[in-house]
């Protein structure tokens, strides 16, 4: 919800230069300032307030999960949401980081990880008996 309110208010902000620029009479002039409008608002949302509307605010977010993985878990740390999906192709659990703005990406690769098994490779000393 916050996010089309967001958005919204960009898009009234865009009317309201171009509004302007006619009764002014500078539609050119209006138009490049309804322009930046529009600019700004969409790197502001991008780079900053897209993940914090998400986590504080009940924003909107889609991420996808790449063809031939299963989805395991989500979770934030800080203002960064981290994605854990498996490859069973691969037999590995891949976390994704999604920062703000996807500019500082991190990802973890965790070798011969199968949960989806549900059974367990290591033995207790009971076991071994």
């Amino acid at each position: 919800m916050i996010t089309y309110l967001y958005w919204a208010v960009i898009l009234a902000l865009v009317a309201l230069c171009l509004y302007g620029g006619i009764r002014l009479g500078g539609f050119g002039k209006a138009v490049i300032l309804a322009a930046i409008v529009l600019l700004t608002g969409w790197v502001a949302y991008y780079f900053h307030y897209q993940q914090i509307f998400v986590k504080r605010l009940g924003g909107i977010m889609h991420i996808t999960v790449p063809a031939g993985q299963r989805h395991l878990g989500a979770t934030w740390k800080e203002e960064n949401l981290w994605i854990e999906n498996f490859d069973p192709q691969t037999n590995e659990c891949i976390f994704f980081e999604y920062s703000k703005g996807n500019l500082l990406q991190g990802r973890v690769v965790i070798d011969n990880c199968n949960p989806l098994l549900g059974e367990s490779s290591v033995t207790t000393p009971a076991q071994d008996q």
